[in-house]
Formats: structure tokens, C-alpha cells, sequence
């Protein structure tokens, strides 16, 4: 056998190459379509000559004005591209015609895709289905996918997805990607087909296998939350990263989110920042909102107001509302921009629009205080409202408080008791023990001592001074409960500590209940809550 080193190897194929084009070049120059072609594929890839994209299309259209069909479908994408000739859709549509009516599959699929996207020709779905129908039909995979599409979303066709499926397996069984997951995406879905996770996977993961990056993505989510397989975050983050690695913008996302948050890996501020960064370059507004938050509160990198006001500003033009909530607490504060509460309410009502509960929030306080906006009082119910609606607890005691207003708009005590229940119900603090002296007094609600001291030890539980206070003078006087001398002492106990006037007199009068061993146990444990 005749051995080469590597350079007397690649001299060889030099030679051989450059022989080649001579023998080509003498056929195309005496007018044979075929060795046009061919002497315009040597130039377009530079093999046996020095490569060149303008003598390749001069080739190709001397073939193609032959007739020849592959030589049309070149120069048709030459001019789709703009390779060695000027950018022209109409004239890459006209050669693609030329070959598509000489049954040129690929020209036929390409020239389905300038009619579906309306590139230098008329848009036409139906003209669009018929080509790919036709490159399809002889066996073409991203014809196929593209006419399953079509079915499956009714484009230019009625919806039938049966025949979506039928499509879209014909070009999975050929090793079409995009195909397989729109197939995997079917089965997950149950539409043409019985659902069937096991299959969606399957195909899922024959797609990923080959690289391609929503099936990564659609992998990595389903391990990463254990959605029709059992939870696993190192397959999730292996096909997450796969994906991150082609840029695929939402599995950037989520990695950083993995890794900030220790899903399943210690927690990395550094990867987490940089899978945020990656996603953020590409303009993912909720990885630009999180590494606004991270300069914001210095978490991985150095405190930069000014830089988060940046990252922030970008996700919020893309109408991301914790990106515009986040902003206006910026201009609110002077953060890295300049004081402007102007600006802030801008931002503010923004992300209120969309639905942002801390910013109906923050709007209804502003209208409330008149701080950045004239004050009123109905503006801030209508803002607290919408964030209440939304079981915000902290908007829905705001507006128990000012439907509790003998001078408010809207005065109104029935209303008032039914938000803060609301907003007690969930575990606000300051709801509990307004809701607990509504019982204790009888406002607006039948008097009730054992409501009262239900609602004083949930605001007690949670540290309120004066709700601990209450439910030891409810237990030393037993209203709403039996006298408990133990009990009172206990949360009187905390009261005096936390500083309630009052507490240190009710405390003595507990204790002159109590004998000195139950005062011995009592102080060894003085922080134990009541049962």
C-alpha cells in the first residue's frame, strides 16, 4: 500500500483537485450544462482553485440558464443569501420556480418557504402548502415538518391534527429534529395522537441526541420538575447546559435560576451570574430583571445602582413588570438615577397595568400619602383593590384601614372588617390585632371574647407587643377562655419584654397567682409561646 505523510497527502489531493478543475473548466467552456455546474461548485467551495462566490454564480447561471435544475436551486440560494451576487428575493424566487417545476424537491421546499414568509414574492399559504406538499410527497424531511405544521396550525389548510402527525412521523423517521420534538410535542399534549409521555420522551430525547436546542430545553424541563419522569436535576441541568451552550436563552435562564437557587446543586452565585449574563446579552427580560437585582443588592458582584438601573431599564422597554417595579423603586430612592418620584409613578403604573401587586400597592400608597402625585384617597382604594383582589395581605388591610375612615370616601365598617379577616386570614400581623379589637369591642361585628383572644394570640405568635399584652389580660381575667394564671403570665411575660406599657403591672398581679415552683419552671422556659 502506498503510504503519504501528511503534507505529500495534501499535496496529493491538491493535484488531483487542480487536475479535476482543468478537465471541468475545458467541458464548461466548450457549453456543457453539467461541467458548468460543476466548475461553478469548484469556485463556490474552492476546491482544485482559489474560492470565489462571484465566479460561482456565473457558472451556476450559465447551467442554469441551460436548464439545468440543481444549477437554478444554487443560484436561486445565492441570491437568497447574497453570495457573490447582490441580495434579491424575487430573482431567488424565480430560479427556485424554475427548478420546483422540474421537480426539484429542494427547490420546491425552498420556494414554499418564500411563499409562507412572503419573501420577494406575494405571501401565499396556499401556494406555500402546495410546494411543500409537492417536496414532500418525494420524501423531503423539512418539507414534511413544514406541511405538518401547516395542518397543525391550520395555515393555509383546515386544522387536522392527524394529519399533522402523519407529517411530522414520516420526517422524525428520518432523522428530522425538528420534527421529532413537534412529534414529542404531540404525544405530550394528546393532540392526533393518545397521550403518551413515554413517547414524547422518546422522541424528545432523539432530538436532543442530534442538538437541537428546544428539545434540550423541553428534556431539561421535564427532569428539572419531574413532569411525567421522576425529578432528576443533573439530567435537567446536563440537557439545560447542552442547550445554554447554543445560546438558547431560556435555558440560560433557568440555570442561572438553578444555580442561585441550589435546585438540586449547591448554591453558585458565580454560574448563577454568569448563565444570567448569557441570557441577559441576548435580551431574556427576566435574567436582565435578575442581574439588574443582583447589582442592585451587590449578591455576587459589587453594589451598582447605576448598573442595575441599566439591566432594569432594558427588560423594562420589553414591558417586564418586576423590571419596571424594580425601576421605579430606583427613581423612588435616587439609586444610581437621579430622585424623581415622578419618574418612579411612571414605572410604577406600568407594571400596575400588567398586574404587578407590589406596584398597585406602592401607586396606592403614593395617591394615599400624595407623595409623587396629587393625594387621593379614592385613586388609592381603586389601587389597593386591584393588589387585594389579587390576596396581596398587606393591600388588603391598607384598604381595610381606609374604609375604616370616618373621613375617607368611602366609610363603610362592614367592608373594612371583611378585608382585614382577609388579610388576617393570611398571617398579616397588624390585620390579626385590628381584627382581634373589633371582636374584643364590638365594632362592626357581634361582640366576641373568644374571636378576640383567637385573633390577639395569632398577632402574638408573630411578636405584637400589644396583641401579647391583650391575650394575657384575656387569660389573667378569663374572657373568652378559663382563667389561666400560666398562660397570661407567659404572654405577659413577652409583652413587658417587647416594652407594652402596662405589661410589667399585669405581670406582678400573674404571678401573684402562680406558687414559687410553677414562677421557678416558668422563668427557666420564658420564651415558651402558649399552647
Amino acid at each position: 500500500m502506498q503510504r503519504y505523510t501528511a503534507s505529500e497527502a495534501d499535496a496529493s489531493g491538491a493535484t488531483s483537485h487542480t487536475a479535476e478543475y482543468l478537465r471541468v473548466r475545458d467541458l464548461a467552456e466548450r457549453g456543457v450544462p453539467n461541467a458548468q455546474h460543476s466548475l461553478g461548485f469548484m469556485y463556490f467551495n474552492g476546491q482544485g482553485v482559489a474560492q470565489s462566490y462571484e465566479l460561482a454564480a456565473a457558472w451556476y447561471r450559465q447551467a442554469a440558464n441551460a436548464g439545468l435544475e440543481h444549477a437554478q436551486y444554487n443560484l436561486g440560494v445565492m441570491y437568497q443569501k447574497g453570495q457573490g451576487v447582490e441580495q434579491d428575493y424575487e430573482e431567488a424566487a424565480r430560479w427556485y420556480q424554475l427548478a420546483a417545476e422540474q421537480g426539484y424537491a429542494a427547490a420546491q421546499y425552498n420556494l414554499g418557504w418564500l411563499y409562507a414568509k412572503g419573501q420577494g414574492i406575494e405571501q401565499d399559504t396556499e401556494q406555500a402548502r402546495y410546494w411543500f406538499a409537492k417536496a414532500a410527497e418525494q420524501g423531503d424531511a423539512g418539507a414534511q415538518n413544514n406541511l405538518g405544521m401547516m395542518y397543525d396550525t391550520g395555515k393555509g389548510v383546515p386544522q387536522d391534527f392527524r394529519q399533522a402527525i402523519m407529517w411530522y412521523r414520516k420526517a422524525a423517521e428520518q432523522g428530522y429534529a425538528r420534527a421529532q420534538f413537534n412529534l414529542g410535542l404531540r404525544y405530550a399534549n394528546g393532540q392526533g395522537v393518545q397521550q403518551d409521555v413515554q413517547q414524547a420522551m422518546s422522541w424528545f430525547r432523539k432530538a436532543a441526541e442530534q442538538g437541537y436546542a428546544p428539545a434540550q430545553f423541553n428534556l431539561a424541563l421535564r427532569f428539572d420538575k419531574g413532569d411525567g419522569v421522576p425529578q432528576d436535576s443533573q439530567k435537567a441541568i446536563k440537557w439545560y447546559t447542552a442547550a445554554g451552550e447554543q445560546n438558547h436563552m431560556s435555558s440560560q435562564f433557568n440555570l442561572g435560576l438553578i444555580y442561585d437557587n441550589g435546585h438540586g446543586v449547591p448554591r453558585d452565585e458565580r454560574l448563577a451570574l454568569a448563565w444570567y449574563r448569557r441570557a441577559a446579552e441576548q435580551g431574556h427580560a427576566a435574567a436582565q430583571n435578575n442581574l439588574g437585582l443582583r447589582y442592585d443588592h451587590g449578591q455576587g458582584v459589587a453594589q451598582d445602582h447605576l448598573e442595575a438601573s441599566r439591566w432594569y431599564r432594558k427588560a423594562a422597554d420589553q414591558g417586564f413588570p418586576a423590571a419596571q417595579y424594580h425601576l421605579g423603586l430606583l427613581f423612588d430612592n435616587g439609586h444610581g438615577v437621579g430622585l424623581d418620584h415622578h419618574e418612579a409613578i411612571f414605572w410604577y403604573r406600568k407594571a400596575a397595568d400588567q398586574g404587578h401587586l407590589r406596584a398597585q400597592f406602592d401607586l396606592g400608597l403614593r395617591y394615599e400619602t400624595g407623595q409623587g402625585v396629587p393625594q387621593d384617597l379614592r385613586k388609592a382604594i381603586g389601587w389597593y383593590q386591584r393588589a387585594a383582589e389579587q390576596d396581596y395581605a398587606a393591600a388588603q388591610y391598607m384598604l381595610g384601614q381606609l374604609h375604616d375612615r370616618d373621613d375617607g370616601p368611602a366609610p363603610d365598617v362592614v367592608q373594612a372588617n371583611g378585608w382585614y379577616r382577609k388579610a388576617a386570614e393570611q398571617g398579616h400581623t397588624l390585620a390579626q390585632f385590628t381584627l382581634a379589637l373589633r371582636y374584643d369591642n364590638g365594632l362592626g361585628v357581634p361582640r366576641d371574647f373568644s374571636a378576640a383572644l383567637q385573633w390577639y394570640a395569632a398577632a402574638a405568635r408573630q411578636g405584637h407587643a400589644r396583641a401579647q399584652l391583650n391575650a394575657g389580660l384575656m387569660y389573667l381575667s378569663g374572657q373568652g377562655v378559663a382563667a389561666d394564671a400560666t398562660a397570661a403570665w407567659r404572654w405577659l411575660s413577652l409583652a413587658e419584654r417587647a416594652g407594652a406599657p402596662g405589661a410589667g403591672r399585669y405581670l406582678a398581679q400573674a404571678a401573684s397567682r402562680l406558687n414559687a415552683s410553677e414562677l421557678a419552671l416558668l422563668r427557666t422556659h420564658p420564651d415558651l409561646l402558649p399552647a
